[in-house]
């Protein structure tokens, strides 16, 4: 395997993603601008012996999140299932070279499914909803944002083993030790709910990154609209209602 932007000289023949003959002369790239690598999970050295059981694990938490300079925060949790269900409704993000189109436009994205639904999109989010209601003890929601820019255009956190720190603070509000300020748009953490040790980030930027703005908010709603306007009536009623929940509480 040879990889293209990292293995310095091209080798002289290879097969490229399309599975086309391939050497240094061709006009085409020869790998795939969003190419990736996968290893079977058995290669970890620390995967539970019972994985394969069929009996399954309680889930404790389901976490969205998709790629947004601005708007989203860090990180912030639903208030209650049906709540979460329309935040990965109206999830988007900026397009990278995964999707086609320019790169940087928002997109709606619901629960990142979007390239991969087979049957109307509101017929799965109706498919959630049904769910909720048959769970006694149903998962914490939450939506994350590693991609958060400040006016200098650079990310406001640092991502990578940094994003441990917000994952701590999910799996604390799971176990009930975690705290919370309650936003129109959901329970955020505060600066010190988040465990921010040894991290180089300016505290200004922290709280940016924590924040809610409620102009960019203005317009997220009216992006939901739009998009839920697109479904053709299929949207369930439940979601419809968390919109008009979330744009109420803006008005409080």
């Amino acid at each position: 395997v040879w990889w293209e932007g990292k293995d310095g000289a091209p080798p002289q023949h290879a097969i490229d993603w399309r599975g086309n003959d391939w050497t240094p002369d061709s006009k085409e790239k020869a790998a795939h601008p969003n190419s990736r690598f996968a290893t079977p999970m058995r290669n970890n050295p620390v995967l539970d012996p019972d994985v394969e059981k069929g009996e399954g694990v309680p889930i404790s938490a389901i976490i969205f999140g998709g790629r947004r300079s601005d708007t989203l925060p860090l990180a912030f949790q639903a208030f209650d299932w049906n709540h979460g269900v329309y935040l990965g409704a109206t999830m988007a993000s900026e397009t990278t070279a995964a999707a086609t189109g320019a790169v940087g436009q928002v997109r709606r994205d619901p629960m990142a499914m979007l390239p991969f639904c087979g049957y109307n999109i509101g017929d799965y989010f109706r498919h959630w909803i049904e769910i909720g209601k048959r769970l006694t003890n149903p998962p914490l929601i939450f939506n994350v944002n590693w991609f958060r820019k400040g006016e200098d255009g650079k990310f406001l956190w640092p991502g990578f083993g940094d994003n441990m720190r917000v994952l701590k603070w999910i799996i604390d509000r799971c176990e009930k030790t975690g705290g919370a300020v309650e936003s129109p748009i959901g329970w955020l953490p505060s600066p010190h709910d988040v465990d921010l040790a040894e991290l180089d980030v300016e505290h200004r930027c922290i709280v940016e990154i924590l924040g809610v703005d409620h102009e960019e908010w203005q317009k997220e709603l009216a992006a939901h609209k739009k998009f839920f306007d697109s479904l053709g009536g299929v949207v369930p009623e439940e979601l419809l209602k968390q919109r008009e929940q979330l744009a109420a509480r803006f008005k409080q």
